[in-house]
């Protein structure tokens, strides 16, 4: 792999227009892909992983999740992004961005765009809607 990789969750409305917003406005070297059509073994990431929270893939293998994962993808864009992509990876930015990170995704399916499948854990939207 010679560039990064973010991972994001494709059966979520509220993820999705997230990730085209990445695609659209952020203009980062990373491949970005719903973790329902990328290779989880080929990039060491394991469906817990991808369920828990969006995934950044490096070139050399490392992983960050959730807004560490942000926080790469916004570096790696440079520029402007940069600014906020650090600040993000500070100790007392970064100890908030968890919780706040957990909060949006136990609730992904009340934000802008999200539906009613987006709280449901994979097993259950499987069981629900076919895989």
């Amino acid at each position: 792999m010679t560039t990064p990789t973010f991972v994001y969750d494709g059966d979520c409305a509220f993820c999705t227009s997230c990730a085209h917003f990445i695609e659209r406005r952020i203009p980062s070297r990373a491949t970005v892909v719903p973790w329902q059509f990328a290779d989880l073994d080929a990039l060491g990431l394991t469906l817990a992983q991808v369920e828990q929270a969006v995934q950044w893939v490096a070139p050399d293998g490392t992983i960050a999740s959730g807004p560490d994962a942000i926080a790469l993808l916004l570096r790696d864009a440079g520029r402007f992004w940069e600014v906020p992509g650090r600040a993000l990876q500070l100790r007392p930015v970064g100890l908030l961005a968890w919780p706040a990170y957990r909060w949006i995704a136990g609730h992904r399916h009340l934000m802008p765009g999200g539906t009613a499948a987006c709280s449901l854990p994979q097993a259950t939207r499987e069981r629900l809607y076919g895989s």
